[in-house]
């Protein structure tokens, strides 16, 4: 079969069967779409056709509407044509029945396609969802009309509000599938149950008039009511998730037909919205984040890697070891002592039991998950290691002692990887010979939660290393950025100045908690100094210090602060007790003894209020504490640390929390424009200092009217 098409077979007991075919997931392009409307045309006038199943080529049903499409319609299509003429009119409104055969995947517009169909087949293990709101749209194609009269209101809304897909099991038990079965047997079972609504040993249901599923008018209001106030507050600054809502009321209140249309033109005004437009962003962001110009395009083949060793048990070495062990790997964890050994392991069944308790993960599974879990306080077992992961303090001189050790013990094609946040990685390997296979595995805290891994290569680190944790990267369900080797990396360099800036309007005269509630505004899940809590004070004063010493004509040079709290032994979060205070459960509070810290603070470096920045917006707030970060990320970019923006943005949003529905760091960037971020940087750093200077690369940019989404020339590459 040719790329992006349908086919069609007649069979002897005349059933039609169309096959989507359109790989990787059988997506429904528009030559897909067309070429249905096709075969819906030729079986629906044939004579020998008594029913038609639907299914999808190569194991996988379909996986939703070609995003790539959505610039591509035609400008002339008629409103509804797809979603009303074609599949409500025809397929719905067929006098010959039609079935879908579900096997891996009907998400999105695939499952919208399968719930026109008068019954559903699915094997077990499919996946079924509707996931358009993680790209800013709704359902377009009479999801928000069909879901709640399947699976009923509360259910549906779970679904698409949440965009969690489910099991084909599951889906049966709920009523949005008629029958499992094995994936050798779908289509027989698609074609016996066709011929069984045919011959009326079967009910034919029209899903968009099903009403048995749906509450009374009062509970539905109620429902949602309730689900409008929930999503306000998970998702306030978006708001295709209220329109999803909007549009499901109208089809239950003023029926499906009224519904479908005001689906069809919510969905057309969402696709235009910025918000849209960053999520698709990302969305294609996150899956180029593995393709790396002369590594992964030359031929390599990952080697296998069975068994990892860790050396550290703290919170990073434990986190790392738990998300290795959930996906089958062999692992051994060592420390220095019995007591520290035992409070590593101790962390890693804790961190198994949190998953237990949310029902991910079962009990029998957690024990077996944790048997391939060994302590040991020497090196002898890591002779067959296929990778080892330094996860000890930020010391250089004990990550080199650590490299030296491994050098005499593991066989010489195993992977030496640190997880260091910002020290240099030529300096870490300084004192062995094989800096070759050295490379950063920077994990993100808790390693075993966040999804983002930051693969570091120096110009040493052989491509087939970089290949290989590309591998255990994709086995450990994480999104790998590969970035070249400097202090700090890509996302921890790129955001060293949003605590700095931070720091500079505190000390300037603005409040602390004012600061934190307008970057959360904005999109942040916490702010700087809720982060500085959680990561704790001795690890900020000890990354500063290396950017410091590697940035230091571009850092804000104030830690008095941070220096004063310190030494009334406030810690952070762990001592319960930094810019914040901290009950019991860790909860955070406002302190009013914090105004005497800062009081002193500016008492001691001389700082006065600058009734300037006491008159800054909210919105000049997030741009003063963020433009600097898009400065810094624009280095990055420029020097080949980070091979294209779109890197940055997934950096951003997955291991820095930046709001997704913003796109990422740059795009947003690139959204406000970069003369606009060049003029704001360039006058307060006139007002302010170096520390807001706009770089080089930025400034071209600004001039010459250009997007700061520029790919790094691959000569430039650090890697």
């Amino acid at each position: 079969m040719a790329k992006g098409t349908t086919a069609m077979e007649v069979r002897a007991d005349g059933v039609a069967v169309i096959t989507i075919s359109n790989p990787p997931v059988n997506a429904l392009s528009l030559d897909v779409l067309a070429s249905l409307q096709r075969n819906y045309a030729e079986a629906l006038s044939r004579s020998d056709v008594k029913a038609i199943v639907l299914t999808g080529a190569k194991g996988r049903f379909c996986g939703g509407f070609d995003i790539t499409a959505f610039g591509n319609k035609p400008k002339n299509e008629k409103p509804g044509s797809l979603s009303i003429d074609f599949l409500c009119d025809i397929v719905e409104d067929a006098r010959k029945p039609s079935v879908a055969g579900i096997d891996g995947i009907a998400l999105g517009g695939g499952l919208e396609v399968a719930m026109v169909c008068h019954a559903r087949i699915s094997t077990p293990s499919a996946q079924l969802g509707l996931p358009e709101l993680q790209l800013g749209i709704i359902p377009g194609m009479g999801g928000t009309q069909r879901l709640p009269r399947l699976v009923g209101l509360q259910k549906a809304l779970e679904m698409m509000l949440t965009s969690k897909s489910i099991k084909g099991r599951e889906a049966h038990e709920l009523g949005l599938v008629d029958a499992i079965t094995s994936a050798n047997e779908l289509v027989n079972t698609a074609c016996s149950w066709a011929l069984e609504i045919v011959e009326k040993k079967r009910p034919w249901f029209k899903s968009l008039y099903r009403t048995d599923r749906l509450p009374d008018l009062v509970e539905v209001k109620d429902v949602l009511r309730f689900a409008r106030v929930q999503t306000k507050k998970k998702a306030p600054n978006v708001q295709h998730p209220i329109v999803c809502i909007d549009v499901i009321e109208e089809g239950i209140v003023s029926g499906p037909r009224a519904g479908l249309m005001k689906e069809l033109l919510s969905a057309k005004m969402l696709e235009q919205t910025q918000t849209s437009k960053s999520l698709r962003h990302f969305f294609f962001a996150q899956r180029a984040t593995s393709k790396i110009p002369k590594i992964t395009n030359i031929g390599l083949t990952p080697r296998k890697i069975k068994k990892a060793a860790i050396v550290g048990g703290g919170l990073m070495g434990s986190g790392i070891a738990t998300v290795l062990i959930l996906n089958n790997f062999k692992v051994i964890l060592k420390e220095v002592n019995e007591q520290f050994l035992s409070a590593g392991i101790n962390r890693v069944k804790g961190n198994l039991q949190s998953f237990v308790r949310k029902g991910q993960l079962t009990k029998e599974d957690c024990e077996k998950k944790f048997c391939l879990l060994s302590g040991v306080l020497d090196y002898d077992q890591f002779r067959d290691a296929d990778v080892v992961i330094e996860a000890v303090i930020e010391d250089v001189l004990l990550k080199q002692q650590v490299f030296s050790d491994l050098e005499k013990y593991c066989h010489h094609n195993c992977i030496f990887a640190t997880n260091t946040s910002t020290i240099d990685l030529n300096l870490i390997g300084q004192k062995t010979g094989s800096q070759d296979r050295i490379v950063g595995a920077h994990f993100f805290s808790p390693a075993h939660v966040m999804p983002l891994l930051e693969i570091v290569g120096t110009r040493q680190t052989s491509s087939q290393v970089i290949v290989d944790l590309l591998d255990v990267a994709k086995k450990i369900r994480k999104t790998p950025i590969v970035v070249g080797n400097c202090t700090g990396f890509a996302v921890n360099r790129m955001f060293f100045p949003y605590g700095q800036a931070a720091s500079f309007l505190v000390d300037y005269g603005l409040d602390v908690y004012h600061i934190d509630h307008v970057i959360t505004q904005f999109g942040m899940p916490m702010g700087p100094f809720r982060l500085a809590d959680l990561v704790g004070f001795g690890v900020a004063t000890a990354t500063r210090k290396q950017y410091f010493q590697s940035y230091p004509e571009r850092c804000y040079k104030s830690m008095l602060l941070l220096q004063i709290l310190l030494e009334d032994n406030r810690t952070g979060e762990s001592s319960r007790k930094g810019f914040y205070v901290y009950d019991d459960k860790r909860k955070a509070s406002q302190d009013p003894d914090l105004r005497k810290y800062i009081e002193k603070s500016r008492s001691i470096g001389g700082v006065m209020q600058d009734p300037k920045l006491m008159k800054l917006t909210d919105n000049d707030i997030v741009e003063i504490i963020l433009f600097p970060v898009v400065n810094e990320a624009c280095r990055v970019l420029d020097e080949g640390i980070a091979l294209k923006a779109s890197d940055l943005d997934v950096a951003s949003v997955m291991g820095m929390g930046f709001p997704s529905y913003r796109g990422g760091v740059m795009f947003w960037a690139d959204s406000l424009g970069a003369k606009y971020v060049y003029d704001r940087l360039e006058a307060w750093s006139k007002d302010y200092g170096q520390f807001f200077k706009p770089c080089e690369y930025l400034s071209a940019r600004a001039r010459e009217g250009a997007s700061l989404a520029a790919k790094v020339d691959i000569a430039k590459s650090r890697l």
